[in-house]
């Protein structure tokens, strides 16, 4: 009967590894189809650090956490199975993701500096978008979780970035995105700082809220400069191989 136990036990890990491994390879194959093989795996591979960002820092918190799922054009979530307690360990959680992230598009951007590699630069921008993408003050992106620990009335700010996003670049993603946020907006706009539930699970201290939020900054800042100055520096490629 252990031993049974044990080989199902087993099976269901290897379930989960193969549905993670399953997923990321067929968005692989579907970013393909558009971006070519060299791209797809690249890009893929940026999403997938991206999440065990994540992974790792809920697992550091003790948190029971399934592998990536992928779903091509969309991105991919990890299933946090068990729910942080407090803010502070929601907004590590949520600032595991974009670090790591940051720091494999910074990684893509040294070897393309140095191999004079347009794929890797190409990389290294959608990295950086990406991980400045979901730095959004709005939940469910990944800086909803973060500034969270200050309020979740931030989540406030982000509807008019959300919108002017839409109106720069008109997408169905973002639409996709407005709908899953709907309920959050919602919730920071009644959010009474009185409740009880609420004092307990964001209470932290001045020290822990001006951490994160420094840590929120420089993230967004450096991700701002190198998203802008590696996306002129592709059209600058551009510009020498069209002449």
């Amino acid at each position: 009967m252990v031993k049974l136990l044990l080989v199902l036990l087993s099976a269901g890990k290897l379930g989960k590894l193969l549905l993670s491994g399953g997923t990321m390879l067929l968005s692989v194959v579907a970013y393909a189809f558009v971006f070519g093989w060299r791209y797809a795996a690249g890009f893929v591979a940026l999403i997938l650090v991206h999440e065990m960002g994540h992974y790792l820092a809920a697992k550091q918190r003790g948190l029971d956490v399934g592998l990536p799922t992928f779903i091509p054009f969309v991105g991919a979530w990890i299933e946090l199975k068990d729910q942080p307690h407090d803010v502070e360990t929601e907004a590590w959680v949520g600032f595991g993701g974009p670090l790591l992230g940051s720091l494999a598009a910074l990684a893509c951007y040294f070897v393309a500096r140095e191999s004079d590699s347009r794929l890797l630069l190409a990389l290294a921008y959608a990295g950086f978008f990406i991980n400045l993408f979901n730095l959004i003050p709005l939940s469910p992106f990944d800086g909803g979780r973060i500034t969270a620990v200050l309020t979740p009335r931030v989540w406030l700010v982000g509807v008019p970035v959300l919108a002017a996003l839409f109106f720069w670049r008109p997408s169905p993603m973002l639409i996709l995105v407005a709908v899953l946020a709907a309920p959050q907006v919602m919730r920071a706009w009644k959010y009474d700082p009185k409740d009880p539930a609420n004092q307990q699970y964001y209470a932290v201290s001045t020290e822990t809220r001006v951490t994160y939020s420094v840590y929120y900054i420089g993230l967004l800042a450096f991700l701002s400069v190198m998203a802008h100055d590696t996306h002129e520096m592709l059209g600058a490629a551009r510009s020498i191989t069209g002449g």
